[in-house]
């Protein structure tokens, strides 16, 4: 496969999670939720724009610290997105899809090479980044509740 069409698969996969939390902020009854939802659509935004200005223009890209794993989403069983989503589900739902974005932007930098490669890794580490942002916010307003 080529890399543009890996780029291409990718801004897909960017794009259905940008309508995914489109799509909760919709549905999220309190507007804390619904601003916490648009913060993570603008995370989703960013890794689109990412990919896009290299499928535009290649150039290199900087690489980031591998940030810590909680763990946290690896104990919790996925939930689906309701009419009434608690907070907690959204943590979940966002924490798992992080997780798998994270893995995929794996498989993706083993697919390629060169500058290519760097940029999926870079979208792994950001991915990465928020699943710890988020098992934080976990950990600190669901786990330390009980």
């Amino acid at each position: 496969m080529k890399v543009k069409n890996i780029i291409e698969f990718a801004i897909n996969k960017e794009i259905e999670a940008i309508e995914f939390y489109q799509k909760l902020q919709n549905i999220a009854k309190y507007e804390s939720s619904k601003a916490f939802l648009k913060e993570l659509e603008e995370m989703e935004v960013s890794h689109k724009t990412i990919l896009q200005n290299y499928l535009d223009n290649p150039s290199e890209i900087g690489v980031i610290d591998q940030p810590t794993n909680l763990l946290i989403s690896d104990y919790i069983d996925d939930v689906e997105a309701e009419s009434d989503i608690t907070f907690q589900q959204i943590l979940i739902i966002a924490m798992k899809r992080e997780e798998r974005a994270m893995s995929l932007y794996q498989q993706l930098a083993a697919e390629v090479e060169g500058e290519a490669r760097n940029v999926f890794i870079r979208l792994s580490q950001e991915e990465a980044k928020h699943k710890l942002q988020l098992e934080t916010i976990y950990d600190e307003e669901i786990l330390k509740e009980n």
